[in-house]
């Protein structure tokens, strides 16, 4: 039986259980709306007494209907089986059907806490533990992590990578379960690290970082609650097709405290997607763009007025280009935010103004203050101080960098003539991932100008000395609520989760760090799969500026359970050729199956491509990715239109932390040009679980040993 059948059958027996929670919830919704509706009956009474028992009635019928009706999407996340055979369901909330026997077992209670809680090394009794994923009231995935194999059922049914990892420890013989016991090891430990600090897991290709990373995460908020929802989690990706992939595995944590977001979209207002080539996002991440980047926030606007003239009680004042320079520059120190000091540069306008007033001797010149509220109140001169100095924007100021002239003019001394060069027509009217955190930098440059406190409004007040009358556990959900409502920019995280951080540049971790000044972190990578190709010694004093002087807490994934040993072993020799001593992991699976490589002639390829996809739909159940080279991800997406959702188009760099049970490779060759395509195409060849075929018209981007024994 195929796998993708095991999963529908294992999809319909849980929507089944799914099915008669949300029948029993249809009747706890109509008994709650109806007390609520007797209870407002009762005040036709007439008595006091009434009242007050209608009051209380409808309160905790209403009560109890709104948290029917809040926790209906996704209401059931989870499913142990025990080693005592019993089945708990964990959920939103607790659910008892008509006899008070427990369908869902409410996530805090205690019942649920191995949900959260149990390891391979420390199963609390769960032998499977299954995470289920749904939209509205239909089961769409499950997944699951088999905690103890040698408790198992006959005919228990394990999918996901925890399907893997039991056909392993099955195995015969004991060295194999021996292997993955140390996998399950290794990675407990790593979720289990002190929530304090940093703690720094690597490994290679398929070593289960990014499941490590999530499950750190249901760990930390299950274990310390109050510090970590609180605070919040945030978890940032590569790119946005990743944030969307995690966002479907990650286990269900009850309510929505952890916050997703991709480099590109780290920024508020900002959702970025395309890519610079290498040698630009080098230059856009390296450290020396602060310094441009602060010499563009303090110059001229752009367009600005270079000249003032007031025609004031007869008298002409004016302040030409010089006196305008020499005011922002005075105005505008060497650190200071320029939207911050925005007042000081109108003040020495003014000082100016008044200054030429009395040395013209302006007949009838008021005191100071008037003459202040004089000028003021001219509409001209408003207009001109808004044009002179504007409230900036930082993707206003970012734009200045398009002019050749200006660019040059911030970065003569900075960066070399090459690296002025590379920028020059690369910062367009839509932003890169890169740009994202320039813009950030800018916002930092700039500051903002000071903003009035929000009162924060008491949900109990109903008007000047009237409190309602609520329960104490009333008081502190409606304070818990309180304490997580944050702004759009929050920036006070309590934990920082960066996956795929080898490709974080030194300007990204300064972007990063801001959101994680008092946090605690996890830090997941490899460096052999990095995309930067800058200086390494900048990025690491980058992301050790960022992480501060925490104690470092270290981890090593040393086994690659998700490619076959077929397809990591081409994976291993390309990038040897330029990491010959780099460790690498075991792939401890072998399917029997050797990658293909096919070398066709370029007018053909489209017909190829295609052809090779619709062979991988017929041999595997599940996705199929089809990684291009970045510049042609549009073109070949078109070479495969009408071909199922299983299929996906992505680029090489798109690609980084995903995995597919088959991959089609286009374009080898292009991607491997330099030392930082090698890498890029170590991790793209790394992401197929059963099926791996590569199409190109370049036969030598193979080692030799691989390419006299490579399949044709």
């Amino acid at each position: 039986m195929s796998d993708a059948t095991i999963l529908q059958q294992e999809i319909a027996v849980e929507q089944e259980h799914v099915d008669r929670v949300y029948a029993r919830l249809a009747e706890l919704r109509q008994d709650a709306s109806r007390a609520e509706r007797d209870g407002y009956r009762m005040a036709g009474v007439g008595t006091y007494g009434a009242l007050v028992e209608r009051d209380a009635m409808v309160f905790h019928a209403a009560r109890r209907r709104h948290a029917l009706d809040t926790e209906y999407e996704g209401l059931v996340f989870g499913r142990l089986d025990l080693t005592t055979e019993a089945v708990h369901y964990v959920g939103r909330m607790g659910i008892r059907d008509q006899d008070s026997q427990p369908l869902v077992v409410d996530w805090r209670a205690p019942a649920a806490a191995a949900f959260y809680r149990a390891t391979p090394a420390d199963p609390m009794g769960v032998v499977r533990r299954r995470m289920i994923q749904s939209s509205r009231e239909k089961v769409t995935g499950i997944e699951d992590d088999l905690l103890d194999p040698d408790a198992a059922p006959d005919g228990m049914r394990v999918v996901g990578d925890g399907a893997l990892l039991a056909s392993l420890s099955k195995a015969t013989g004991t060295g194999m379960r021996d292997i993955v016991a140390t996998i399950q090891r290794e990675q407990d430990d790593a979720i289990r690290s002190p929530a304090s600090g940093v703690t720094i897991v690597t490994g290679g290709p398929g070593t289960g970082k990014t499941a490590v990373a999530l499950h750190r995460a249901a760990y930390l908020l299950y274990s310390d609650r109050s510090r970590f929802a609180g605070g919040g989690i945030l978890v940032v990706g590569p790119s946005g097709v990743f944030v969307t992939y995690i966002a479907t595995v990650l286990p269900s944590l009850g309510e929505e405290t952890a916050t997703l977001r991709s480099l590109g979209s780290l920024v508020v207002g900002y959702s970025a997607t395309r890519t610079d080539p290498t040698d630009v996002a080098a230059v856009k991440g390296s450290l020396r763009m602060r310094k441009v980047l602060e010499r563009a926030s303090h110059d001229a606007v752009p367009g600005a007025p270079d000249e003032l003239r007031l025609l004031y009680r007869g008298t002409l004042l004016r302040l030409g280009r010089a006196d305008l320079d020499k005011i922002r520059r005075a105005a505008l120190p060497r650190g200071a935010r320029r939207n911050e000091v925005r007042g000081a540069g109108f003040d020495r306008v003014f000082d100016a103004l008044w200054s030429q007033a009395r040395q013209h001797r302006v007949a009838g010149l008021p005191e100071k203050r008037d003459f202040e509220a004089e000028l003021a109140d001219r509409g001209d001169f408003r207009d001109f101080l808004k044009a002179w100095w504007p409230r900036l924007t930082p993707a206003r100021v970012l734009e200045w960098l398009r002019e050749p002239a200006r660019l040059r003019s911030y970065a003569t001394g900075i960066l070399s003539r090459t690296e002025i060069a590379a920028l020059e027509g690369r910062f367009g009217p839509e932003p890169t991932i890169a740009d994202v955190a320039l813009l950030d930098e800018l916002d930092e440059l700039l500051g903002r100008p000071r903003r009035a406190q929000k009162k924060k409004v008491n949900p109990f007040h109903v008007r000047d000395g009237i409190q309602e009358v609520t329960t104490q556990s009333d008081r502190m959900a409606a304070a818990r609520a309180q304490a997580v409502e944050r702004d759009d920019d929050y920036r006070d995280y309590a934990h920082v989760v960066v996956d795929e951080a080898q490709d974080v540049s030194p300007m990204q971790w300064r972007m990063i760090g801001r959101r994680g000044q008092y946090a605690s972190w996890t830090i997941v990578g490899d460096p052999a799969q990095t995309a930067w190709s800058g200086d390494p010694g900048e990025l690491d004093r980058a992301r050790e500026r960022a992480l501060g002087t925490r104690k470092r807490n270290t981890y090593a994934l040393t086994t690659n359970y998700r490619n076959s040993s077929e397809i990591f072993a081409v994976a291993a020799s390309v990038i040897r050729t330029i990491m010959p001593d780099l460790p690498l992991p075991t792939a401890v699976r072998s399917t029997g199956v050797e990658p293909v490589d096919l070398v066709v002639a370029a007018g053909q390829l489209p017909d190829a491509v295609r052809e090779v996809a619709e062979k991988q739909l017929a041999d595997v159940d599940g996705t199929i990715g089809v990684i291009a080279p970045v510049p042609r991800r549009d073109e070949v997406a078109s070479w495969l239109t009408g071909l199922p959702e299983r299929v996906q188009v992505v680029t090489a760099i798109e690609a980084k932390g995903m995995e597919y049970d088959a991959v089609v490779l286009v374009g080898p060759g292009e991607i491997a040009v330099d030392p930082s395509g090698v890498r890029t195409l170590y991790v793209a060849l790394s992401r197929a679980t059963q099926r791996l075929t590569t199409v190109g018209t370049d036969p030598g981007w193979l080692p030799d040993p691989v390419r006299e024994s490579a399949p044709r």
